[in-house]
Formats: C-alpha cells, structure tokens, sequence
C-alpha cells in the first residue's frame, strides 16, 4: 500500500511539475514565435524594396560654372533615384539625405522641416503619381549660394532603411 501512495504522489508531482514547465515554456515559444513571423516580414519587405541612385548633377551652364538654370533663385544640385524594387514607397518626406563634399557631408532636412532655412530638399516623381516601382523620384536640393567645386558623397535611405550611395564631382 505503500508503493501505491508513493507512485501516486510521484505522479502527481510529475503531473504537476509538467504544467508548471509547459505554462513557463509556451509563452516563451509564442513570442519567440511572433519575433520570426514579425522578422520574415522585415526581411522580406527589404528583399521586395530597393532603391537606385542613377544620377546626380548641380545647375552647371555649358562651361562647368553654377549659375541659376531654372530661375527659382536658389542653387540646385538635382539628384534622380529609381524604385528597381517590386514594393511602392510611402512616406517620401521622411526618407533621409546625406550630402556634401566627400568627408564633409551631413543630413539635409526635408523643406517640412527646414523651418526656411537653407539647404532642404524637396522631391517629385516624374512619370508616375505614387513612387511604385520603375518610376523615378526627383528630388532637388536647395542651396542659398554657390557651392565649392569638388567630389560629393550623396545618400538616400528611404523609411524602410534601404539606402543607396552616389559619388559625383561638380
């Protein structure tokens, strides 16, 4: 009889000591879970979502000195990128661009959060309404005076963190 209470209690505690291991490890594996699901979907986003750089240039007349081509007042560099990716690409204004001198460049504000001052940039697609793939976007940097002549570093990252480089020397 006693062999008897004692496997009871064994399985019991077996049964018990189950419940406690399954209920501490399941949660653990659902967002375990989740954190892949959520992971394959970013992985996958980026794969889908890609951005090229295929030309930039500044408002340079025929002789290679800046002048004002377009008459807006300001001195432009203008820099074209295509969507070679199969998503479309919301959210534009808040994509970030580094420009400058090679060495020397920093994050140009978009024209919404520039408060008015120089440099900014602002963007347009140019054979599309939405940035969906194969349409390109143009987006012109603003300056409120001559830039120096040299090589310059340009990156755009759009929201989902693609980025694409160009180096160009005006």
């Amino acid at each position: 009889m006693d062999k008897a209470i004692t496997t009871t209690f064994m399985v019991i505690a077996s049964v018990v000591c189950a419940a406690l291991v399954f209920n501490a490890v399941y949660p653990a594996v659902l967002r375990s879970s989740d954190a892949m699901i959520s992971m394959k979907v970013r992985v996958d986003e980026r794969l889908r979502g890609q951005i090229d750089v295929i030309h930039a240039t500044g408002e340079l007349d025929s002789s290679g000195l800046w002048q004002d081509i377009n008459g807006d007042g300001n001195f432009d560099v203008f820099v074209w990128v295509k969507n070679v990716g199969s998503l479309r690409i919301v959210a534009v204004n808040r994509s970030d661009v580094f420009f400058g001198l090679q060495g020397n460049f920093s994050r140009i504000p978009h024209e919404d959060e520039a408060g008015g001052s120089y440099p900014y940039w602002e963007w347009e697609i140019e054979n599309d309404s939405e940035w969906n793939p194969t349409a390109t976007l143009k987006i012109t940097i603003n300056f409120d005076s001559v830039l120096s002549q040299g090589r310059y570093f340009l990156k755009v990252v759009i929201p989902n963190g693609l980025s694409d480089e160009y180096h160009f020397s005006m």
